[in-house]
């Protein structure tokens, strides 16, 4: 009785899952309004990892710049691997 109800409870949820992957909650009417929003987040995205790499490779020559005059070395070496973590960042 008990393995009766649990295989209930399993095939109501997967069918709920199924139907949920199946549709993406969008009304056909407002598809157009969505599809301009996913343009513009991805056209703000590919500028933010543009710019983050800018600024890293910028950090990255101004750290090895720093670090080549010996007094500054304690600051260029942090300032060059804050450059080179950006620009992994802006990869992935």
């Amino acid at each position: 009785m008990v393995w009766l109800m649990l295989l209930i409870c399993i095939s109501l949820t997967q069918g709920s899952v199924m139907s949920e992957q199946s549709d993406n909650g969008v009304p056909i009417l407002l598809w157009p309004f969505y599809a301009i929003w996913r343009l513009l987040t991805f056209v703000v995205e590919l500028i933010g990892r543009l710019l983050c790499a800018i600024l890293g490779i910028g950090l990255m020559i101004a750290g090895v710049t720093i670090t080549l005059s010996i007094i500054g070395a304690p600051v260029g070496i942090p300032l060059a691997s804050v450059g080179f973590l950006l620009l992994v960042r802006s990869i992935f």
